[in-house]
């Protein structure tokens, strides 16, 4: 093998790359993909804290509190519904007011109120509402109140927002899609042109081709996995630990990528292959969006290995000593996928050619 030859070829997949439409996709969709979660889940759209009230006399509280800016209220017939509401992520906080609750108030005496709080809203949610609550009840009583406040956490108590769970998705998408779709692609589109045929009677060895075509993979599935980390803002305490880890992830991509590129004939059947290996490749972040899933079900899957250790690094500031297994693990699987392609490249497949 030249890596004189390798790098021209390297060169002229760069060149070629942006003429693809897969290529853009494959550096376009992750991003916007992030941007779209942000919209949806993000608290940040309305910037206000949600409230929930079941009133069972006639307080004045409810409509005070719905004057101040920064929350959202919503009243309830019954504590059953305001409950539901709660442990779904429709309000991050509720309470039942008792009937008699202004006179108590008013009177300066003791009152228990049922207080709810959502297990995964968020600290600032939550402060805010029990803010805007309380300002309300003083303006009600006039004065000093005493309070005793029975806190009830509804739904899991983990305080993971779902942008945070989409992260794994997003990440991955990020780095698998660009590695796994450029270089099949490209070896798609080079069995369309017949130029393959050109390059098997050249001095350029199949394994060159393969190698320079995973290189640009794994060029872009870098980019735009520090593209998305940036944009989320989850790039840890461990730049470089990151940046090794991301690195073999995107090999990983692109061997994948290499290997379906070689054996799929056309452009439809490259589609047909990526939809019918996609819960494969993304089944890890779909056990980190649903913790009701056993955690050990998403280490079956290769792609573990590459959004595990990513997302040790970005949260929970991981040393190489904690990952070490995982990217050990990487590794090997980018060995054992290399000489599946050194093997076939020797064998230069006649699968490449089209009949």
């Amino acid at each position: 093998m030249s890596l004189r030859r390798t790098w021209f070829l390297y060169l002229k997949e760069i060149a070629q790359g942006p003429k693809n439409f897969l290529f853009v996709l494959s550096l376009v969709m992750p991003l916007l993909l992030t941007l779209l979660f942000s919209l949806i889940f993000s608290s940040t759209i309305s910037g206000k804290a949600g409230i929930g009230i079941v009133d069972e006399g006639t307080s004045k509280l409810t409509e005070l509190t719905a004057q101040n800016q920064s929350v959202l209220v919503h009243t309830y017939d019954d504590v059953a519904t305001l409950k539901k509401a709660i442990e779904r992520g429709s309000l991050d906080v509720g309470l039942v007011l008792p009937a008699g609750f202004d006179d108590h108030l008013v009177a300066g005496k003791q009152t228990l109120i049922d207080f709810y709080v959502w297990g995964e809203s968020k600290l600032k949610n939550r402060t805010i509402a029990s803010a805007a609550i309380v300002n309300a009840m003083r303006e009600i009583a006039g004065q000093k109140i005493s309070l005793n406040i029975e806190q009830v956490i509804l739904g899991k108590g983990s305080n993971v927002p779902w942008e945070k769970r989409l992260l794994p998705l997003v990440v991955l998408m990020s780095i698998v899609l660009a590695g796994v779709l450029i270089p099949a692609s490209s070896l798609v589109t080079e069995k369309a042109k017949h130029t393959l045929i050109v390059l098997s009677v050249s001095p350029t060895t199949m394994l060159e081709v393969f190698i320079s075509k995973g290189f640009l993979g794994i060029t872009v599935s870098i980019i735009t996995g520090l593209l998305t980390l940036f944009l989320n803002r989850a790039f840890g305490s461990q730049p470089g630990l990151l940046m090794l880890t991301l690195i073999l992830g995107a090999m990983l991509s692109s061997v994948i990528g290499v290997i379906i590129g070689i054996f799929v004939k056309d452009i439809n059947s490259l589609f047909a292959t990526i939809k019918g290996i996609g819960i494969l490749l993304y089944a890890p972040s779909i056990v980190y969006m649903f913790p009701v899933i056993p955690a050990w079900i998403g280490q079956i899957f290769p792609t573990y290995y590459i959004i595990q250790p990513v997302l040790e690094i970005t949260q929970n500031n991981a040393g190489f000593k904690d990952i070490a297994f995982q990217l050990a693990i990487l590794a090997g699987l980018i060995l054992i996928g290399f000489f599946i392609i050194w093997q076939l490249s020797r064998k230069r497949a006649e699968t490449l050619v089209p009949v």
